[in-house]
């Protein structure tokens, strides 16, 4: 039984923006940290914690991948040139994680830790938002991705369809990111320091594809455009 047309292209948008969304977040990994920086809270304040700062990634990675080509759009940047540059930032980006993941991960402890001191404000929405949900969470990596898979529409497929099936992925990645906090303690004694080195070289190499297949796409895209100038 085939997938109707529209829930098809979605499913298909939906697998392309997970696992580069889920590569350059790397949740497994990051909440190694997060359980750093919520040491001596109790269970409650956690859960709670780790649902706030999924929220508010999730709305982050949703404002840019809905305005952020919108946006650069209106300074006159063209989708071919959008792809090219953030291909070229989210396949460097994958680079130094694949080649240097401990220094990714001390400055993703840095920022979620503050200098050393782990969460203890009294108002978890203020450390919710900042700094674990921007940049601890969602950075300037994650935001490019969102607004590289925001220009990525295929030329054949529907905006509505392909927008969907992205936003779904967004909103998937929001729920590992609470599971995965909720349960950093967990993950901390299964996976260790060793195992999530290796799950972040994993993801560095498959987000290291993900980007040269955006910078391919806008680079056909300008060779395209120059062919039908040249032809007129």
């Amino acid at each position: 039984m085939s997938l109707p047309p529209s829930l098809g292209n979605a499913v298909n948008s939906w697998l392309i923006a997970f696992p580069a969304l889920f590569s350059i977040i790397n949740p497994l990994g990051a909440s190694l940290i997060f359980a750093q920086a919520t040491e001596g809270r109790t269970r409650k304040e956690v859960i709670e914690l780790a649902r706030l700062v999924a929220l508010n990634s999730l709305a982050i990675l949703l404002v840019s991948i809905w305005f952020g080509s919108w946006i650069l759009s209106f300074f006159g940047i063209s989708m071919n040139a959008l792809r090219i540059t953030g291909g070229l930032v989210v396949a460097s980006r994958a680079w130094v994680m694949l080649q240097q993941p401990e220094t990714s991960e001390a400055r993703k402890e840095k920022q979620a830790l503050q200098g050393g001191r782990t969460v203890a404000a009294p108002d978890l929405k203020e450390r919710a938002f900042f700094p674990l949900a921007m940049p601890f969470t969602v950075g300037p990596g994650s935001i490019s991705v969102a607004i590289a898979l925001s220009s990525s529409c295929p030329p054949h497929m529907p905006a509505p369809d392909y927008y969907m099936g992205v936003s779904a992925a967004a909103t998937a990645m929001g729920i590992v990111v609470a599971i995965a906090y909720a349960y950093a303690e967990r993950i901390v004694s299964m996976l260790g320091i060793t195992g999530a080195r290796i799950v972040s070289r994993l993801a560095a190499l498959i987000l290291l594809a993900i980007g040269i297949q955006i910078f391919i796409s806008g680079v056909q895209g300008v060779l395209v455009d120059t062919l039908r100038l040249a032809r007129h």
